[in-house]
């Protein structure tokens, strides 16, 4: 890939069954799903990654295409695992690692606790650190972290609130639909 490529930032809001989902991708790959979209994270995220936003027209989407794509089949119930190339730059180290192994373990319709999830990357007394990796995910339903838990069997926290990790886990049949 041409450096070039890589500087141009894409970028757009969907709409998708928790609400406005803002989603920015690079020649690498996606980069970034936020929940709440909105226009205004683009300026700080391409101020972070030193590249020009650029929001194509809807369905002229070159880089986005395809994450839109996957987005709207997860949210209709056709989609089980995204296939996506991800730019992981926003995130680094222990997070990095404990979202790379999230990704890679953890499949739809299930979930794994904090200190599972900790244990796994070889460090079983950081439940809390997978807490915070969690907070910290940049690219939320994408890398699963919806599917982390408590122990106890609570559902624990989630950056997109806890309705929206209700309405994800109720799609992949771990939870009951919602009543209302």
């Amino acid at each position: 890939m041409r450096e070039d490529e890589d500087r141009r930032l894409e970028w757009t809001v969907v709409d998708s069954g928790v609400g406005p989902l803002f989603l920015a991708a690079t020649g690498t790959g996606l980069v970034r799903v936020e929940f709440h979209g909105s226009e205004r994270r683009i300026a700080p995220l391409a101020a972070r990654l030193g590249a020009e936003p650029v929001r194509p027209a809807a369905g002229r989407e070159v880089l986005l295409a395809e994450p839109v794509r996957q987005l709207a089949a997860y949210f209709a119930g056709r989609l089980r695992r995204f296939e996506l190339p991800l730019d992981w730059r926003l995130i680094a180290g222990f997070n990095r690692l404990v979202l790379r192994e999230l990704d890679r373990s953890v499949p739809y319709g299930s979930v794994v606790g904090y200190g599972t999830l900790a244990a796994r990357v070889g460090q079983p007394g950081a439940a809390q650190a997978v807490g915070a990796a969690m907070g910290a995910n940049p690219l939320p339903v994408v890398v699963p972290c919806h599917r982390v838990v408590e122990r106890d069997g609570g559902i624990g926290g989630f950056g997109g609130g806890l309705e929206a990790k209700r309405i994800l886990l109720a799609l992949e049949g771990v939870l009951p639909e919602p009543l209302f």
